[in-house]
């Protein structure tokens, strides 16, 4: 296993895991307890806020900063922020988002940010220690939960025998909100119709383009016409 910058443990060189979890504190505790009892990580720091995350993330030489996915205020949930932002003040830094009490396609949308692996609240000791390592070799980890519900929403076929239809399983709002970005409208644009913040459009947007299997708005347009919901003659 190698860790972000090349040295492998045996070596002498542990994973360095930076801890910034708020919404669940004893969470630190616990985590601290799992990796510093393995070999080749090690907790080299806590951020002592949310305040202060940026100062410290600059500061640490961590490989690896462990989040979790705050709850949702008024301008959407806030962990992607919080996610793109260590990003930008550190692109070789891993990042493990863990679950919190947001929607319940948060772990696509942590990963759209810039989260390298998601683990869900069910997830083990075992669980963290297999993540870490994994992200910490390039690979991106969800937990096997996660992975089970994409399987079950997008493989399975449904009891009538056909493959279910993704359009089905987006909710109004995400109806409404694909179809003013399929003719190209901006999140601004949306969030002034709708009355909701361009971070709440930001993330209906991202769980549109998830669940329909998307990469840019011209998909979504062809898609809409196939649908029938625009007709080519209001264009």
């Amino acid at each position: 296993m190698v860790s972000t910058n090349g040295h492998a443990p045996g070596n002498g060189r542990r994973l360095g895991v930076l801890l910034a979890i708020f919404e669940f504190p004893m969470l630190n505790v616990g985590l601290r307890e799992v990796i510093d009892a393995e070999p080749d990580m090690v907790v080299i720091g806590e951020v002592p806020d949310r305040e202060s995350m940026r100062e410290t993330v600059q500061a640490s030489p961590a490989d690896v900063v462990i989040t979790e996915c705050v709850p949702y205020d008024r301008s959407g949930c806030t962990s992607f922020q919080q996610i793109e932002m260590i990003r930008g003040i550190k692109p070789a830094l891993k990042i493990l988002a863990l679950e919190c009490r947001c929607s319940s396609e948060q772990f696509s949308l942590a990963l759209k940010a810039g989260a390298d692996g998601f683990l869900t609240r069910e997830a083990q000791a075992s669980d963290f220690v297999t993540a870490l390592r994994s992200i910490s070799r390039g690979e991106t980890y969800v937990s096997p939960a996660i992975v089970t519900r994409m399987v079950n929403t997008y493989v399975l076929k449904s009891p009538q025998g056909t493959l279910e239809d993704p359009y089905e399983s987006l909710s109004d709002r995400e109806r409404e909100v694909m179809l003013l970005a399929a003719v190209g409208h901006t999140n601004r644009e949306i969030a002034r119709t709708l009355h909701l913040s361009e971070q709440t459009v930001h993330n209906y947007r991202a769980t549109v383009m998830e669940k329909l299997g998307f990469h840019d708005r011209v998909e979504l347009l062809k898609f809409a016409i196939r649908r029938g919901i625009i007709d080519v003659a209001d264009l």
